[in-house]
């Protein structure tokens, strides 16, 4: 077939919507559940909660109880954190397969930001209670996914702090960054 090329319009015309997919096949696609095998994301679809969220619905706000984490199966979720009654930074727009609220699966703690839907979206939550029941009952799953947990935070600490390095920089004077480079 060399010199043949598929019409794009043809390309994905079979291919399932994330949507129709089974939750374990859209967990098994993320970064977080990658390295787990057919049983246990079995096993965690099991634990998992989907739920659709209009456009413009809140997920949670900033200070909210955090009970778990939340991956965007469908649509757009903007994460924004708030100064003052009126000042809004947004910190990310997530699309699917990108996850937020992680650092509350592990311990109870205060959201530290809002979510809020952009457009109509499917988000698949994982509460605390689920991994701690996880954890119980299945030991080795439990382990896998605290592991996945851990690779994926450190490499987002590992991106803010090369930005934060990168900022620093960016705010020093020739003479300052003189002296940075040689000290290094």
């Amino acid at each position: 077939m060399t010199g043949c090329s598929v019409n794009p319009f043809w390309q994905n015309i079979f291919r399932k919507r994330p949507e129709d997919e089974s939750v374990a096949a859209f967990l098994g696609s993320t970064p977080l559940f990658a390295e787990l095998d057919p049983r246990g994301l079995s096993t965690l679809e099991g634990r998992a909660h989907s739920r659709r969220y209009k456009r413009n619905e809140t997920i949670f706000e900033e200070g909210d109880p955090g009970t778990g984490i939340y991956l965007v199966r469908s649509g757009r979720v903007r994460i924004f954190s708030r100064s003052g009654e009126k000042n809004e930074r947004e910190l990310a727009s997530l699309g699917p397969g990108d996850f937020f609220g992680e650092n509350t699966l592990l311990a109870p703690a205060p959201r530290t930001a809002s979510a809020h839907a952009q457009e109509n979206s499917e988000l698949i939550g994982l509460f605390r209670a689920d991994l701690l029941d996880i954890l119980r009952k299945h030991p080795s799953l439990g382990n896998k996914i605290l592991l996945g947990l851990a690779r994926v935070l450190s490499e987002r600490l590992q991106t803010v702090e090369k930005a934060s390095t990168c900022a620093q920089q960016e705010t020093l004077t020739p003479d300052e960054s003189d002296e940075t480079e040689t000290a290094s």
